[in-house]
């Protein structure tokens, strides 16, 4: 998809380090980190035993099988077992000859599973077909014999829209938590968004579409929700269109506590930017890209325009990759931030988002590949996919973060968190004068345990935990360590309170 040389740095403070340069694609593998703690994240192979061909999406049946679904570009759908040991996958669907082209920003782009899939069967894919050039939104069901294999003779095809140009196809698919499926359509390719779909409401292209695919018959193959903003409209605006004004949103994602949309668009020349979707919202293409004007170049009129919660520039990285809210358990520390990616540069950063402004902005590694996509498992833990090496990475666990300190410490302390009261984050310092088993969690006023902040074994040394008050009610926790060194002795035990004010 993209090939060049490109140069790798690593930030140090106040520094940024030249480590090496590595022409696309790539064979060998050496991740980078931002050197901002004792154990910074890492990316490890997921799966070492398996590897795919140009995998494009991951994700899940939701069914609790905890089986994984890989899509492949070229049309394939493999799955296997969410286990670190697996040695093979099953093509689940095989969509090959259905597709216009296995290359380019063409073929089998997107999947989603029906919310109901442990009992209906259905999932929904988005793929390129060919004559005319146009995206298909189809909904298949597994096997009645065999959960491996999906029916490709149960094809029954949603909705399809003819693609001017062969790119900014879009091809994410995802269902909200309102049960009803979103779709991700990119203005149509060429350059500049040339027919100006991306502020068209009268066609698909350049879009957030939402739908209702329960309720189809053999004449309506989906309706149009209500709430819609244009649903019933009379000035002929499609009314398929929950959110306007993109290019090509190559992935977005729900983020489950909070039912956030967030969406990674790719930019032009310029800017690469991330959004909140939200909906009837303009998000600016083709008059701005990212926060800046694109047409006209200066003195855009921006009435009405919704400005992405992030955009970066050609300096940092040239084709975004959205992400998700981190809700996995490998990396508590990320707990409620938003992980994202840029494709070319391999660069993965994490940031947060409070009210009306960011409250956390920082890479978290760099690594020569080509991130093309982001998916979760069951659990929330997240992965990365390399689109050129066809292996899947996710982050090293690590609930805590070590603090480099002159001395050990001589005895077991828990600290009083800081700052207090806080919002939206704090930190816990905690000594540990051996290696001990430490359980670190967090309880209300009625001794619920609300979250477990660190568990396991850890060196001795000074630790800390981040509290965050992303999805806390406003008031008074309580937080405890509990430490027990190696050699079996009698356990620390501490107790603290902490207030968060909103």
């Amino acid at each position: 998809m993209y090939t060049g040389r490109y140069d790798l740095y690593v930030q140090q403070p106040g520094v940024v380090v030249r480590i090496l340069s590595f022409v696309c694609p790539v064979a060998a593998l050496v991740f980078l980190s931002a050197c901002t703690s004792a154990q910074p994240v890492q990316l490890e192979k997921a799966f070492p035993g398996l590897t795919f061909t140009s995998p494009l999406f991951l994700t899940h049946g939701g069914d609790g099988s905890d089986r994984l679904y890989v899509v492949e570009q070229g049309g394939r759908i493999l799955v296997f077992a969410n286990d670190s040991a697996a040695s093979s996958a099953e093509v689940f669907l095989d969509l090959s000859s259905q597709i216009s082209s296995p290359t380019g920003e063409e073929g089998l782009l997107g999947l989603a599973f029906h919310p109901q899939y442990a009992s209906n069967g259905y999932f929904y894919v988005n793929y390129t077909a060919p004559n005319p050039l146009r995206t298909v939104i189809s909904r298949f069901q597994v096997s009645a014999n065999d959960p491996l294999k999906a029916d490709p003779s149960s094809e029954y095809r949603i909705l399809q829209y003819n693609q001017p140009y062969t790119n900014h196809n879009g091809g994410m698919l995802a269902f909200g938590p309102d049960g009803f499926l979103y779709i991700g359509a990119g203005d149509g390719g060429s350059g500049g968004d040339p027919q100006n779909n991306g502020q068209n409401l009268s066609v698909l292209l350049g879009k957030i579409l939402r739908i209702d695919v329960n309720d189809t018959t053999t004449t309506t193959r989906y309706r149009i929700p209500a709430d819609n903003p244009w649903a019933g409209n009379a000035m002929g605006y499609r009314g398929e269109i929950w959110a306007y004004g993109l290019r090509n949103p190559w992935r977005f994602s729900f983020d489950p506590p909070t039912g956030a949309l967030w969406a990674g668009d790719v930019g032009q020349d310029t800017r690469e930017e991330i959004d909140i979707i939200e909906k009837g919202k303009n998000y600016g293409w083709r008059i701005m890209e990212g926060s800046i004007c694109f047409n006209p170049a200066s003195g855009c009129d921006q009435t009405g325009l919704t400005l992405p919660v992030k955009d970066y520039g050609r300096s940092l990285g040239s084709c975004v990759t959205g992400g998700y809210v981190y809700r996995g358990s490998r990396r508590t520390d990320l707990t409620g931030a938003y992980v994202y990616g840029d494709y070319v540069s391999g660069r993965i950063w994490m940031l947060r988002y409070h009210g009306a402004s960011l409250t956390a902005d920082s890479l978290l590694i760099q690594a020569p590949l080509l991130i093309s996509s982001f998916g979760t498992d069951q659990a929330g833990e997240l992965y990365v996919l390399s689109y050129t090496t066809g292996q899947i990475y996710r982050f090293n666990r690590s609930s805590v973060t070590g603090v480099p300190s002159s001395a050990l410490p001589t005895s077991y302390g828990l600290e009083q968190n800081f700052p207090n009261p806080f919002n939206p984050s704090t930190r816990v310092r905690f000594r540990l004068p051996e290696t001990s088993t430490v359980t670190l969690e967090l309880f209300d006023v009625l001794g619920r345990r609300v979250e477990t902040l660190a568990q396991g074994e850890l060196a001795a040394g000074t630790h800390e935990a981040m509290v965050r008050g992303d999805n806390l009610a406003s008031g008074v926790y309580y937080y405890r360590l509990e430490a027990r060194g190696i050699a079996g002795s009698q356990p620390f035990v501490a107790t603290r309170m902490l207030t968060l004010l909103r």
